[in-house]
């Protein structure tokens, strides 16, 4: 199933690669423009990416369906949620080594650790507990900001931390949205996380690319 799942968003993603405005509201005649300039090799990493950041939505509503329903699959669909953690990081270790890589992987891991207890507390109606998690998880994504800033240069930390903030918004606006079944409400956020993944991995691709022209 996670192979069938994979072909069909590399099918997906080579779409967006033909069509980038359907990605990015916000600048589409400049996303075309950029994506059309690229190399074979840049345009594979973009694609990469753009399937790993799609499965990160994915499987993140997944989880919060999950988790919320209190179904069989949770923990199940956890862990292929974590191997996603895993899997983007691996993906930027051909540029910044084993160690890196494995760093990232660990801070994302630790966004999604710390999502479940953001999402058990909103669900108990814990008040304290959410509180306290959810600034545990922006203070993560500060932390991840720091860490993708200071591997790259050409990152800019307040564009950085404004998308992962973005990201968290957006992921408790799904949460908010199916604790009160308002199911409209949930498939809009996921829509919106959707896009917004979709723009940030094209951000960090870019970054990448820009830091080692040599290598596409």
């Amino acid at each position: 199933m996670n192979r069938q799942f994979s072909k069909i968003m590399l099918l997906f993603l080579s779409f967006l690669l033909i069509c980038p405005a359907f990605i990015n509201a916000e600048g589409p005649k400049q996303t075309e423009r950029q994506t059309q300039e690229l190399s074979p090799k840049a345009a594979q990493l973009m694609a990469d990416l753009r399937v790993l950041w799609t499965e990160h939505a994915f499987w993140t509503e997944r989880y919060v369906v999950s988790a919320i329903a209190g179904h069989e699959d949770q923990e199940v669909v956890l862990a292929r949620l974590l191997k996603n953690q895993d899997d983007i990081g691996n993906a930027i270790k051909p540029f910044y080594g084993e160690e890196a890589g494995s760093t990232l992987a660990k801070l994302l891991r630790e966004h999604i650790q710390i999502a479940g207890k953001v999402l058990a507390a909103a669900k108990s109606g814990n008040q304290p507990d959410f509180k306290k998690y959810n600034d545990e998880w922006f203070k993560n994504a500060d932390d991840l900001t720091d860490f993708l800033t200071s591997a790259n240069p050409q990152f800019d930390k307040n564009v950085i931390k404004e998308m992962f903030y973005m990201h968290l918004k957006l992921v408790t606006q799904s949460v908010a949205a199916r604790i009160n079944k308002d199911y409209n409400a949930d498939i809009a956020a996921f829509d919106k996380n959707l896009a917004h993944l979709l723009h940030m991995s094209d951000a960090i691709t870019e970054g990448i690319i820009k830091q080692f022209p040599d290598k596409f």
